[in-house]
């Protein structure tokens, strides 16, 4: 890993506490006392660190890792040198991630951007807000009255709580985001300037477009993260949801009325027009765009910079412009490539203009 700036290992770990946390079987032979203190890519590690391999692109860089140990799928546990252990484990990312977080426990969520505890004296708390006790408030934060914040919670810095929103515990609401008329779950990451129960895009069209009151919420359940610069429109005359354990990149916009199921990824730049719906452990790629009123069925995937024109059946798997079918999308990108090349004589026709 890179020096150790801004986050540092909470402790050193055995290898043999590595091996009980992921359920690993540790080598007859390995020592497993051996000390491991941080983590690395495959080609830059050390005697003290963990690595793993997933993505076989980087089977290559495992037979010249110095690392201590290495978490490995069973197919490549026989490529580990022999100055590492290897620690085989089926899903070796999913293991990485566990050992990561005993690790570097700090990075599981954002916290105070000043590493202070309590309330600033330069935020500005409305007597008629309720914190519980261990509420972190970063100063320039501005919590409305009637909020309602849970213990473990850090509002960061310069970020703005509306009047009567509900906050669960051991959140995370970064510096510069604003949250108004929304009701958030625990364990709920917001990350630095997003913006979540603003106005939804609503309007009676005509000579002169008449706007049109947003009276839902945005309700967001637990465990769900979203990232930077998102926005999350209230919703028009019912509540805008999100499920729980779902996670959103940074810069996703999603309407008003959209209702997103339970363990949904979307990722960066996804837009999401009104009154959609996203059931169960959706995955819609970067730069997807979805029309309003569509319903994506439970488990279906979007291949990034798709559009969706309809609904999508559950657990389908779509892509292309407008999306369908990924199969019947990639024959129409391979016959389309197969007859420019057959046009492709280099022979001037009247259309081209004269040489």
């Amino acid at each position: 890993m890179s020096e150790a700036v801004f986050l540092h290992p909470a402790r050193a770990l055995a290898i043999a506490e590595i091996a009980a946390l992921i359920g690993a079987s540790l080598p007859e032979t390995a020592d497993g006392s051996r000390l491991v203190e941080s983590v690395a890519p495959l080609d830059k590690a050390g005697p003290r660190d963990l690595v793993f391999l997933d993505n076989p692109k980087y089977a290559a860089d495992l037979a010249a890792t110095g690392a201590a140990a290495c978490l490995v799928a069973p197919k490549y546990a026989d490529k580990v040198p022999a100055g590492t252990i290897a620690l085989v484990t089926p899903k070796p990312y999913h293991a990485f991630a566990t050992v990561l977080a005993v690790l570097f426990p700090e990075a599981m969520k954002p916290g105070s951007v000043f590493g202070a505890t309590g309330v600033s004296p330069s935020s500005m708390v409305h007597p008629a807000a309720r914190l519980e006790q261990g509420v972190t408030v970063d100063p320039g934060a501005v919590i409305g009255p009637g909020a309602e914040i849970g213990a473990g919670t850090v509002i960061g810095a310069n970020a703005v709580i509306g009047p009567g929103v509900r906050i669960g515990r051991n959140c995370s609401i970064g510096p510069s985001a604003s949250v108004v008329h929304s009701l958030i779950g625990n364990n709920v990451i917001i990350h630095g300037g997003a913006r979540i129960g603003q106005d939804g895009f609503g309007f009676a069209m005509g000579a002169k477009h008449q706007k049109v009151p947003q009276i839902g919420r945005v309700v967001i359940q637990d465990d769900v993260e979203i990232g930077a610069n998102s926005a999350i429109d209230r919703g028009a005359n019912r509540d805008t949801i999100i499920g729980e354990g779902t996670k959103i990149d940074n810069l996703v916009q999603i309407g008003h009325n959209v209702v997103i199921g339970r363990h949904c990824i979307i990722v960066a730049k996804v837009g999401i027009a009104g009154s959609t719906v996203l059931e169960d452990y959706v995955v819609l790629g970067g730069q997807v765009g979805v029309v309003g009123h569509a319903r994506i069925g439970a488990g279906a995937q979007v291949a990034g910079g798709s559009n969706i024109a309809g609904d999508v059946p559950a657990g389908a798997r779509y892509g292309g412009t407008p999306a369908k079918p990924i199969r019947q999308w990639f024959r129409e990108v391979s016959i389309l490539g197969s007859l420019a090349k057959k046009g492709g004589t280099g022979e001037k026709t009247p259309e081209d203009g004269a040489a």
